[in-house]
């Protein structure tokens, strides 16, 4: 598969050749679902939890005695029914994370890049290095693509100064190619690689 490289200016300076192993694959929606599962699965903290009748500091005095208060007898003084007490069948810290083999992820990443090629939602750029950091002057580049949600991946590491121009932009965000991910990627309406990037990718994937 050949794509045209362009430049911010959106003018085409070369070709560039898309392995169909990566960029061709049939998307499928259960093995996305999958992928986007495991990975939404994974970013939960997991770190709420509460205090149970053990964790409660205090005394293990009985609360008062057994008779003649006109009260219910009581036990415990952190019961669960009482104020101040522990809480019963509460949220525990736990680790959210789901199996997935490496091949289903690998497969998944492939997926979601063949889908916005197919959809001819993806953009191969010559490069991503800007002389200055000028958010309005990057916008506006932008806006001549018709780029109002775009994920940018560069290779190794993004320029600084597209970096800091793109931060304050909204739908607009950028990582390298080590962070390139099903859930970003089908979050934004067009991907725009670099031709360093598609390098990268093919040598990640391939």
């Amino acid at each position: 598969m050949q794509i045209d490289v362009i430049n911010f200016d959106g003018k085409a300076v070369g070709k560039v050749d898309l392995a169909d192993q990566i960029f061709g694959v049939e998307p499928r929606a259960d093995i996305l679902h999958r992928v986007v599962t495991w990975q939404r699965a994974k970013s939960r903290a997991g770190t709420h939890a509460v205090k149970t009748v053990s964790d409660v500091a205090g005394s293990g005095k009985k609360a008062f005695k057994q008779k003649k208060t006109g009260n219910a007898r009581q036990g415990e003084r952190y019961n669960v029914h009482m104020r101040g007490g522990g809480v019963v069948h509460g949220p525990v810290v736990r680790d959210h994370a789901i199996d997935l083999p490496k091949k289903i992820r690998a497969l998944g990443l492939k997926m979601a890049l063949s889908s916005k090629a197919k959809d001819g939602n993806l953009i191969v750029i010559d490069s991503e290095k800007l002389a200055a950091v000028k958010t309005s002057a990057l916008a506006k580049q932008l806006k001549k693509l018709n780029l109002d949600s775009a994920l940018f991946v560069g290779a190794d590491a993004l320029d600084a100064n597209f970096q800091k121009s793109a931060a304050n932009i909204p739908n607009i965000d950028a990582l390298p190619t080590i962070g390139l991910n099903v859930l970003d990627i089908l979050n934004h309406s067009k991907l725009v690689l670099t031709a360093d990037a598609v390098k990268a990718v093919e040598a990640r994937l391939g």
